[in-house]
């Protein structure tokens, strides 16, 4: 892991311990639907914060600076903010139809047989 990555981190992590944090973290679920805010999926949430604590650490406990992202919307945001290239739009296309496929397996598996 990057040193990039490690420091972006640390400032999260002395963050989202507590109670103050939990009670904060449930009031954000509650505001957003129990769903992700960019693709509306209820699985995996993780809440965000908007703007990083690491440039705003003032904005830590602030609701407005707070979504409600699945783990895959939440990983491509990071990813973004610690310095990678967003996936072009025909690899998060495919990536996101991998993950489809995980999660519902039953459902493509049945479309793959009627290729053969």
């Amino acid at each position: 892991m990057s040193k990039l990555r490690n420091e972006y981190k640390r400032h999260s992590a002395k963050v989202t311990r507590g109670p103050r944090w939990k009670a904060l973290r449930m009031q954000a679920l509650d505001r957003d639907g129990w769903a992700c805010v960019q693709c509306g999926t209820r699985h995996w949430l993780e809440c965000d914060h908007v703007l990083p604590v690491k440039t705003h650490p003032e904005l830590s406990y602030t609701l407005s600076n707070l979504q409600m992202l699945c783990g895959a919307c939440h990983a491509r945001k990071t990813r973004i903010e610690v310095g990678h290239t967003p996936l072009t739009p025909k690899r998060q296309q495919w990536r996101d139809l991998l993950r489809e496929m995980q999660r519902n397996p039953h459902e493509h598996k049945e479309n793959n047989h009627a290729d053969f």
